[in-house]
């Protein structure tokens, strides 16, 4: 037997014990009640959480196929691989060992925080990498939700989205609003593929949506420009906000992102309404732990 079948026999030995030593319940992955043959993750239960197809998986353990870095890591995440299972996972597939490098948390732009502190009568974010919320003014914090309220590391839009009961509330076509979010983070994928934060959160909501792992698994995506969403606010009622998104020019992986109406609207109206109760409910406009 060549050295190169002999590694890729051990490759596939390799992920069936690991696999045989995880339950779904250690994954997030409900119980069915169904007995099973054998202990541990089945195929397609790996494949599923690694947002890849049941053959490509299978084809990669039984050593027909050779995986890219990127779907490597993938499921060493999902296997909960320690590093040095990870590299030698790396090693029998013939890959680079060297793992991605965690890039420095970003903190606001001082430009972008002045301006933020400007706007008074506008809701207003400002987003990072992976759609991290770095930074808000308190008519956002009023509108979409007490980000002061939430730890530094779960600041997130989308994850906002799919694990906060009020933000499927707040919007009136949430599932349209979900979707762009997650087409957007593929985009932002193309860039760092192999990011741990970017890594991280993915296989969070994988494993905690079904609707989130469905949409990562398609592949669709989408830039972050201009657009129009309707919501169902709790304290002013329905709105018709206008968005836009500014990029930093010093810093391109932050984005200002402002909602608007047209002027004398009921929802120009309901967005002063709410940014007087705002003044009366105010929080920290952004993150001041260093």
């Amino acid at each position: 037997m060549s050295s190169t079948n002999a590694h890729r026999n051990e490759l596939g030995e390799f992920l069936r014990a690991r696999r045989g030593e995880l339950s779904p319940r250690q994954v997030g992955l409900p119980a069915t009640g169904a007995v099973r043959r054998v202990p541990g993750l089945r195929r397609e239960e790996v494949a599923q959480l690694a947002v890849i197809s049941t053959d490509y998986y299978t084809r990669l353990e039984q050593g027909r196929m050779q995986a890219s870095a990127q779907v490597l890591n993938t499921i060493a995440r999902v296997l909960q691989l320690d590093d040095d299972q990870r590299d030698y996972l790396f090693e029998l597939a013939g890959k680079d060992t060297a793992r991605p490098r965690r890039r420095a948390r970003q903190k606001v732009q001082p430009s972008l925080q002045r301006l933020l502190d400007e706007l008074v009568t506008v809701p207003a974010i400002v987003m990072g990498r992976c759609q991290e919320i770095l930074a808000w003014n308190p008519l956002a914090s009023a509108l979409l939700a007490d980000f002061s309220q939430m730890p530094a590391n779960k600041r997130n839009y989308i994850r906002l989205l799919f694990t906060d009961p009020a933000a499927r509330r707040l919007y009136d076509d949430w599932e349209n609003v979900a979707r762009t979010c997650v087409a957007q983070l593929r985009m932002e994928a193309a860039d760092s593929p192999d990011d741990p934060q970017l890594m991280a959160l993915v296989g969070e909501l994988s494993v905690q949506d079904d609707q989130f792992r469905q949409w990562w698994g398609a592949h669709h995506v989408a830039s972050r420009s201009v657009g129009s969403k309707t919501m169902h606010h709790p304290v002013v009622g329905d709105l018709t906000l206008d968005w836009n998104a500014l990029t930093c020019t010093t810093d391109p992986d932050q984005q200002l992102i402002t909602w608007t109406a047209e002027p004398g609207s009921p929802s120009h109206d309901a967005l002063r309404i709410l940014a007087s109760w705002s003044t009366h409910h105010q929080q920290p406009a952004h993150d001041t732990a260093d």
